[in-house]
């Protein structure tokens, strides 16, 4: 007995596993960019690749909302790219809401948790002043100030 009881179902599969082919894709060609940029583009891909329109509404039979539009707009085969693109700006416009809403959400927590690091990585020196004094020494003072360098100063040491 087969898996699909339809070509439908065989059809959505097969798009499925090609548009997440295509999405993990994304991700590796965007890996290198900027955090802010990198992830509306991945959002970007995603509603683009996962957005289904209604072909016929009689049967409830649903594709790919690009497919659509790019049937339509480049064979002009059918009315439906209207209804494609409302689509894509509907779920575009829903998943950039969630994203917002979840970038409101973490960036004051990695702001807290960006100062406790910085406050934990200067605490993390346990020596005392003595020692760190002592590991100083002098040549600090001649690296930082030495004439050779055309510096003719002198501070003094307490």
């Amino acid at each position: 007995m087969p898996m699909f009881d339809s070509d439908y179902s065989l059809a959505w599969t097969l798009y499925g596993i090609a548009a997440l082919g295509c999405l993990l894709f994304w991700f590796r060609v965007t890996r290198w960019m900027w955090r802010w940029l990198r992830e509306p583009l991945r959002l970007l891909a995603a509603v683009l690749l996962f957005t289904p329109t209604i072909v016929d509404p009689a049967k409830e039979l649903f594709a790919p909302a690009v497919a659509i539009t790019a049937m339509d707009l480049a064979f002009k085969v059918g009315n439906n790219a209207w209804r494609a693109v409302a689509d894509l700006a509907m779920y575009g416009l829903i998943a950039f809401g969630l994203y917002l809403l979840l970038v409101a959400i973490r960036w004051p927590i990695e702001r807290k948790y960006g100062r406790r690091g910085e406050s934990q990585a200067a605490d993390e020196d346990n020596r005392t002043l003595r020692e760190r004094m002592d590991d100083q020494g002098d040549d600090d003072y001649e690296r930082d100030y030495a004439p050779s360098r055309g510096r003719m100063r002198t501070e003094p040491r307490l």
